[in-house]
């Protein structure tokens, strides 16, 4: 895209970039513009092409990066804008550190997480190899205070680094749901003050989710030892779950067999947990390098269409540009490079896409729009391991090649994984489109970033249909901002009512099938949330379990509005929607 078709940055996304993104001087001022960030970028991602390609293509490869950033088709994930081309260069927003039952271990993973935290990183872990409470401690003829008491000192040393300078750690903590210490670990965050830092996620195994379908009890398993302790009713602990989603929105669940049977490197290991946001498993010190594509940019000139052959382009340069970043990156510990360079794992998704249903007048709630997102997401893969496939011919397959499902199949890749849909919170703020694959939040609400500032936002689309229509008025933008939707609006068309639907407009069936969409063709995870009314009953939320596990998704959360005391993102004339 030449450079006088750059678009230009909304007010939010100046603030963002200014409070986080942009280089400051020892007193905190401003020495560089956004321009010059995605310069920056650019011109040091560029730098890997000089192991393969001679320095005029190295300058080429900058351009193309520029352009590519520059027009917010394509973004990275926070830490390489951030960091590339600066001191600290870690590039990675997502990390899985292990944790085995020692003392020395937790101790090791924690300062290994301090690092992590402090270069601008998230951090998950698998906390179902920790002994449970009250089981013996042979070296100390002491007993063991359980993965909860273990996981409130990660909380603690999350909450006293700084993220890169800009915001606190952010992490996931798993527990096997047939770990002896699950109810516990199910209900820890009905307490709002216990585990601020983390995101829960229980893991429901195959086994469990037969014994719910068939109302059967299951085991329980001591780590330590591989016994079973004690039996508990499936339905129960299901229940309780479902309750503790319901009232705090933690946990959610991840189905981590079904993980595993998509493991492109299963001799290397086996999934025990994600990153922060879920959307991405990864084995013991692997990273992964996440991008985004504006699907918003990516219309026909007559904006009737998706031009694929821009898309296709993109998905391209997308993929070589978060291949770059993997040998461009300073990690954080030898043991994550060495995992990292073994796979070469890239997470390439999109945002944008609500704001791209709105431009083709599909309704989010629709069977239109389940198809829509199964041929965008299939081109989406299909294009991106072409890509990585031909990167293979030129650079060669990731190192530990041989041990993948890939090689029995005979497709040479250059990256373990090629899709992965994150949430893209301020990305989707920069690019100032609607966030990964979320309906619009709503048409006016304020979102909650960098340490609690509110940042108002209108949809810009509506208004300029509103105008183009002839039924805009600043009344109904005051009645738009009470409530952050237009449904039961009489000045507004009811065509335009299902085009412009938001999250809470949406059933939460729609929001699970959108998911199992894009899943269907990502090779990663799906970040995801279902979003329910305050008056929503524990009953809807089960559904909705049930329903990601039919449907095929690898694992799904939920949010009911008004359930925590804070959340990130409110209605503009109510605190909360």
């Amino acid at each position: 895209m030449p450079l006088k078709d750059k678009p230009a940055l909304s007010p939010n996304a100046m603030t963002v970039l200014e409070r986080r993104y942009l280089k400051k001087d020892p007193e905190g001022r401003l020495i560089e513009t956004p321009d010059e960030m995605f310069r920056r970028v650019a011109n040091n991602i560029a730098e890997a092409d000089r192991r393969y390609r001679s320095p005029s293509q190295v300058a080429e490869t900058a351009e193309t990066f520029y352009d590519l950033i520059s027009s917010l088709a394509f973004l990275p994930n926070s830490p390489t804008l951030m960091n590339a081309g600066r001191e600290l260069q870690q590039l990675s927003a997502c990390f899985v550190l292990p944790v085995e039952d020692s003392l020395e271990s937790i101790f090791d993973a924690i300062k290994e997480t301090a690092l992590i935290h402090q270069s601008g990183g998230g951090t998950g872990f698998s906390f179902s190899r920790l002994r449970p409470k009250n089981d013996p401690v042979l070296s100390t003829s002491g007993i063991a205070s359980g993965p909860v008491s273990f996981m409130r000192v990660f909380n603690m040393a999350t909450e006293v680094i700084k993220q890169g300078g800009a915001r606190r750690g952010a992490n996931m903590g798993i527990l096997r749901v047939d770990h002896p210490d699950i109810l516990e670990f199910i209900t820890i965050k009905e307490d709002s003050k216990e585990m601020v830092n983390f995101n829960l996620s229980v893991a429901l195994t195959d086994r469990f989710m037969e014994a719910l379908r068939k109302e059967e009890r299951y085991p329980l398993i001591n780590p330590r030892t591989q016994n079973v302790v004690r039996h508990l009713p499936a339905r129960m602990v299901f229940d309780q779950i479902v309750h503790s989603a319901w009232m705090t929105g933690d946990p959610g669940i991840i189905f981590i067999d079904r993980i595993n049977r998509d493991n492109p490197t299963p001799d290397l290991g086996a999934f025990e947990a994600t990153n922060p946001c879920g959307e991405q498993p990864l084995l013991s010190y692997e990273s992964c390098n996440l991008g985004s594509i504006n699907l918003a940019t990516m219309l026909l000139q007559n904006r009737e269409g998706v031009d694929y052959t821009k898309l296709q382009e993109t998905i391209r340069k997308a993929v070589h540009f978060l291949d770059n970043v993997i040998d461009q990156n300073q990690y954080p510990l030898p043991q994550i490079a060495e995992a990292t360079y073994r796979t070469r794992k890239i997470g390439l998704g999109v945002m944008g896409f609500a704001d791209l249903l709105t431009e083709l007048r599909i309704p989010y709630n629709s069977n239109g729009a389940l198809a829509f997102a199964e041929e965008i997401m299939s081109f989406v893969r299909r294009e991106a391991r072409n890509a990585s496939a031909a990167l293979a011919e030129e650079r060669g397959t990731f190192p530990a090649y041989s041990q993948s499902i890939y090689a029995r199949q005979g497709l040479r890749l250059r990256n373990a994984t090629t899709t992965t849909i994150a949430p893209t919170g301020t990305l989707s703020v920069i690019a100032d489109c609607s966030s990964g694959i979320e309906p619009l939040y709503a048409l006016s609400f304020h979102r909650r970033v960098l340490g609690g500032l509110r940042l108002p936002e209108l949809n810009r689309r509506f208004v300029q249909i509103a105008r183009e229509k002839g039924f805009y008025s600043e009344a109904l933008i005051a009645k738009v901002a009470a409530t952050g939707s237009v449904q039961g609006l009489n000045e507004v068309p009811k065509e335009l009512q299902q085009i412009f639907m938001t999250a809470h407009d949406t059933s939460p069936e729609f929001h699970v099938k959108i998911q199992a969409a894009f899943q269907r063709h990502t090779d990663n995870a799906v970040s995801k949330t279902v979003n329910f009314p305050k008056e929503a009953t524990p009953k809807e939320v089960e559904e909705v379990f049930l329903l990601a596990d039919q449907e095929g998704c690898k694992g799904v959360t939920i949010y009911r509005d008004l359930s925590r005391e804070e959340q990130v993102l409110a209605c503009s004339q109510t605190e909360y929607c």
